[in-house]
């Protein structure tokens, strides 16, 4: 039987953002999920993953950004977006048998995520479902300079026809950021892991990514 998913109501500021949370029978792991800029916590593809990492015995909390949460269509600012994954940690912290909590997130959910563990907050590692490296078409405007200080466990899924990180680029900056950074290629996938000439639809999509992850967790948790 599937995972019961539980609503939750994370305090983050002055207001509150939706959460959902489901944590199979035997659990080895908690992953926190955030959201890509133009979707929200419920997007297929984002259940669709969550759901599968259940199934891989880990326990998982999704959540709303505030922009999100208020109907806006513009991302947060770093600091609101930073406070929202520090109240979620928490959240799943607190809800954990003291099993590792690890950070992941959908282009711009992940890209907040690492600044806010740059920033100081508690993970047992990240992970990175489709890294933002660059705007579209503009590889000189990189976005990396704070990966570079994160010495914890880091696993970085990427399409290979990604139009937010140029391949070469991004191994680049794994290869600087050194042993703690693994990167995975999925050949042929864009932004979304979609693959030219083979649809899905995008629940298939993220549940297809969630047996990577789940070994990684079990191997660098």
């Amino acid at each position: 039987m599937p995972t019961a998913e539980s609503p939750v109501s994370i305090a983050t500021g002055d207001i509150a953002v939706s959460a959902v949370y489901a944590r199979p029978t035997s659990t080895f792991a908690t992953l926190v999920v955030a959201h890509g800029a133009g979707t929200g916590m419920d997007h297929p593809f984002l259940s669709g993953f969550t759901r599968a990492l259940n199934e891989e015995s880990v326990a998982t909390l999704r959540f709303n950004f505030p922009y999100r949460e208020a109907g806006k269509k513009f991302p947060d600012k770093p600091p609101a977006a930073i406070a929202a994954w520090r109240a979620a940690m928490e959240e799943a912290a607190a809800r954990s048998a003291g099993e590792p909590v690890w950070a992941a997130g959908k282009s711009f959910g992940g890209r907040m995520a690492s600044m806010a563990v740059a920033d100081g907050m508690a993970a047992a590692g990240l992970v990175y479902l489709g890294y933002p490296l660059h705007p579209p078409g503009k590889p000189e405007k990189i976005r990396d300079e704070h990966l570079y200080g994160l010495t914890l466990p880091m696993l970085f899924l990427q399409g290979t026809r990604d139009a937010f990180a140029t391949p070469a680029l991004l191994e680049a900056v794994v290869a600087r950021i050194g042993p703690a950074a693994t990167l995975e290629w999925c050949e042929g996938g864009g932004h979304t892991f979609d693959v030219a000439g083979h649809k899905r639809p995008p629940e298939e999509v993220g549940a297809s990514l969630a047996g990577a992850v789940a070994a990684f967790l079990k191997v660098r948790g």
